[in-house]
C-alpha cells in the first residue's frame, strides 16, 4: 500500500521528542554502546579463532591478491537475480582498474545517479543493486566463453527498505478556538472508528529509498580454518567451490545511513537521487562497525535503548566535535559513579536521620508526587521497561523518605484502609514546621498561577491524545520548568534558622557534580528544551546552597542533634549537643 502523496521530500520521522525524561540517560547509553562494541570486538579477536590450525590444507585463503586491479559493474534491476548483461539501460556504473585493498588516490571512486522509478517500484515494488567484480581484463558474464569463475564474483543489495507505515497521530487539540477548528475536531471524531480499525489490523509496510550506497572492499587476507571463521564474519565469506578459498569480502556500508534520510516512495515520486561510493575499508574498522551494530540490537532487545536512539547516537558522532565527544564519553563513566554515590549517601542520610528539625517535610512529599507524575508520563508514552523500572524505583524510594520524614499510619475506622500522615515531634515541635508552612504559602502564590497558565496554554495550542494525557503532560512540563520552586522551601528554612548543619551535603555534592556533567550533555546531545532548562535550574539552586553554607558556617567537629558531623569516637558525646541553629543564632 502506497503512502499518502508527499513527494521526494517525505522522510522518516526519527526521534522521541515526546519522551522528555527518557533523554536523560542518553549519555549512559552512549557509553554503554561503545563499551559493549569494544568488548565484543576484543573478545572476538581473542577467542574468535579458538582452534589454531597449522596444516595449510585446512585453511582458507583470499583468492585475490593485495593491490590487484579490479573491474566493477553495477546494474540496477527489479529482479533479485540478474542475468541480462546485454541490457545497457540496467548498467548504471562501470569502473576499471580499481586497486584492491590499498589506499591510493585511485582507490576511491564516486558516482552521482538520478534514477527514475517504474510504476511497480512506486507501489512497494522491490529494487536491487547487482555488483559484479572481476579481475582486470576478465569478464563477469557467466555466458561469456572466456568466463573464469575463480576470477569474478557478484553481490546483490536492496536499494529500498520496507518499514511499517508511521502510526496515525492520535493527538488532537482538546479545546477549539473557533468554529473552523470545531469542525475539524468533529471530523477527527468521525474518523476515530476508522483509525481504531487500522490499529487493530496488521501494520502496512511501505518502501523507502536509500539515497546513499557505499561499497567497501574489506582488507582481509586472514587464513581462516575451514568452518572456523568467527560468527560475525562467517556470514560475509563466500567460498569458491573448486579451490575452497573465499572471494574478497564486499561490505555494503550503511552504518551512517540514518532513518530520517530515507525517502518514501509513492506515486508522486518521479526521480530519486543516489550517491554511490566505491573504496576500501580496513578489517579493524569493518569489525568495529559490525560489533557496534550488534550491540545496538542487543540493547534494543533488552529494552535499554529506545527506537531511534541508535540514530541519535550516530548523529552525535557525525555532527559533534571529536574532542568534545571524547570528553563526553569519559565523563559518562563519572556520571554513573556519581549517580551511585549520590544514591548511596541519600539512603544513608535518611536511614540514620532521627530528627526533622531544619528539614522541609513538605519538600519530601512534593518530590514524591513529582516523581510519580514523571513515572505516569513515561508510562503513557510507551517508554522502554528499563526507564520505567528506574522511574518506578525512584517513586518507591521517595515514598520511603516520606515514612522517615513523617508518621504513616493505617486507618481502618471507615471499613477500608486509608493512609494517614502525621508530622513528627522533631518537626512540629519547633520553628521548622512554621517556616516550612510559611515558605510553601509564599511560593504557592507563584507556583499555582504558573501551573494554571501553562496548562491553559497547552490545552489551547498543543495537541494531546486525551484529557488524561493533557493533565500528565502539563504536570510533567511544570515539573521541568518550575521544579526549582520545589527546592526553595528548604532554602527559606535555612535562611530562617541561619544554619545548614541539617543538610545532606555529601549527597548534594555528588548530585551537583552530576549536574555539571548534564550541562556538558546539554550542549552535545540533542534533547528537549525543557530538560536543558532543568539542568541549569539545578545549578542555580545549588549555588544558593553553597552561598548559605559560606554565610552560615558550622563547627564540623561538633556532632549535631541529627547524628551527623564529627568523628565516630565522639558520636555518643555529641548526641546531647544543642541545636546548630540555636548556636548559630547566638554567634550571630
Amino acid at each position: 500500500m502506497a503512502p499518502p502523496a508527499g513527494g521526494v521530500g517525505t522522510q522518516v520521522a526519527a526521534g522521541t521528542a515526546q519522551q522528555q525524561p527518557a533523554q536523560q540517560g542518553l549519555g549512559q547509553v552512549l557509553f554503554g554502546v561503545v563499551r559493549m562494541g569494544l568488548f565484543w570486538y576484543f573478545a572476538m579477536q581473542m577467542f574468535g579463532g579458538s582452534k589454531k590450525v597449522t596444516n595449510p590444507a585446512l585453511l582458507t585463503n583470499n583468492l585475490f591478491s593485495k593491490g590487484e586491479d579490479l573491474d566493477v559493474w553495477l546494474y540496477i534491476s527489479e529482479a533479485p537475480k540478474f542475468t541480462d548483461f546485454g541490457n545497457e539501460a540496467a548498467l548504471v556504473w562501470h569502473e576499471t582498474n580499481v586497486p584492491y585493498a590499498v589506499w591510493t588516490p585511485n582507490s576511491v571512486r564516486h558516482k552521482h545517479l538520478v534514477y527514475h522509478p517504474s510504476e511497480e517500484v512506486k507501489h512497494n515494488g522491490s529494487l536491487y543493486a547487482h555488483v559484479f567484480v572481476a579481475r582486470a581484463g576478465f569478464s563477469a558474464d557467466p555466458s561469456d566463453p572466456e568466463y573464469d569463475q575463480t576470477a569474478s564474483f557478484s553481490r546483490t543489495h536492496p536499494l529500498v527498505v520496507y518499514l511499517p507505515k508511521p502510526k496515525i497521530d492520535k493527538r488532537k487539540k482538546l479545546w477549539s478556538k473557533n468554529e473552523e477548528a470545531a469542525e475539524q475536531e468533529a471530523a477527527e471524531v468521525f474518523l476515530e472508528s476508522t483509525r481504531e480499525e487500522e490499529e487493530e489490523a496488521p501494520p502496512d509496510w511501505i518502501s523507502f529509498w536509500k539515497p546513499n550506497m557505499t561499497i567497501n572492499f574489506v582488507d582481509d587476507f586472514t587464513k581462516y580454518p575451514i568452518g572456523g571463521a568467527p560468527a560475525t564474519i562467517a556470514e560475509y565469506l563466500h567460498y569458491e567451490e573448486t579451490t575452497g578459498n573465499y572471494f574478497p569480502t564486499v561490505y555494503f556500508n550503511e552504518f551512517w545511513l540514518l532513518k530520517d534520510k530515507l525517502i518514501a516512495i509513492n506515486e508522486t515520486v518521479n526521480e530519486l537521487q543516489l550517491e554511490l561510493e566505491l573504496g576500501p575499508i580496513s578489517l579493524t574498522r569493518w569489525q568495529l562497525y559490525l560489533q557496534v551494530d550488534q550491540s545496538f540490537k542487543m540493547q534494543h532487545s533488552y529494552g535499554s535503548m529506545l527506537e531511534g536512539e541508535a540514530d541519535e547516537l550516530k548523529r552525535v558522532f557525525l555532527e559533534g566535535n571529536p574532542y568534545l565527544l571524547a570528553v563526553t564519553m569519559a565523563v559518562s563513566l563519572l556520571h554513573t559513579v556519581f549517580d551511585f554515590l549520590a544514591f548511596k549517601n541519600d539512603i544513608q542520610f535518611w536511614n540514620k536521620n532521627k530528627s526533622m528539625e531544619g528539614l522541609s517535610a513538605r519538600s519530601v512529599v512534593i518530590n514524591f508526587f513529582c516523581q510519580l507524575i514523571v513515572f505516569l508520563y513515561l508510562l503513557d508514552n510507551d517508554t522502554s521497561w528499563m526507564i520505567l523500572l528506574s522511574a518506578g524505583m525512584g517513586c518507591c524510594i521517595e515514598f520511603w523518605k516520606i515514612g522517615k520524614a513523617m508518621h504513616i499510619e493505617v486507618d481502618r475506622s471507615r471499613g477500608f484502609p486509608l493512609l494517614r500522615f502525621r508530622d513528627r515531634e522533631s518537626y512540629a515541635g519547633n520553628k521548622t514546621k512554621e517556616y516550612d508552612d510559611l515558605a510553601m504559602r509564599y511560593f504557592s502564590y507563584v507556583l499555582y498561577p504558573l501551573v494554571a497558565c501553562f496548562a491553559i496554554y497547552s490545552l489551547i495550542y498543543e495537541q494531546h491524545k486525551s484529557w488524561y494525557s493533557w493533565i500528565l503532560s502539563s504536570l510533567t512540563s511544570c515539573v521541568y520548568m518550575f521544579g526549582f520552586i520545589m527546592m526553595c522551601p528548604q532554602l527559606f528554612i535555612n535562611y530562617k534558622l541561619k544554619s545548614v548543619a541539617h543538610m545532606p551535603w555529601r549527597q548534594m555534592t555528588y548530585k551537583f557534580l552530576n549536574t555539571i556533567i548534564d550541562d556538558l550533555f546539554a550542549f552535545v546531545i540533542k534533547m528537549p528544551t525543557l530538560h536543558r532548562l532543568s539542568v541549569f535550574r539545578d545549578d542555580l539552586v545549588f549555588l544558593v546552597y553553597l552561598y548559605q553554607r559560606w554565610v552560615y558556617p558550622v563547627d564540623k567537629k561538633r556532632v549535631n542533634e541529627f547524628g551527623f558531623g564529627g568523628t565516630d569516637a565522639t558520636e555518643e558525646e555529641g548526641s546531647g549537643s544543642k541545636s546548630p541553629a540555636k548556636d548559630d543564632k547566638k554567634r550571630s
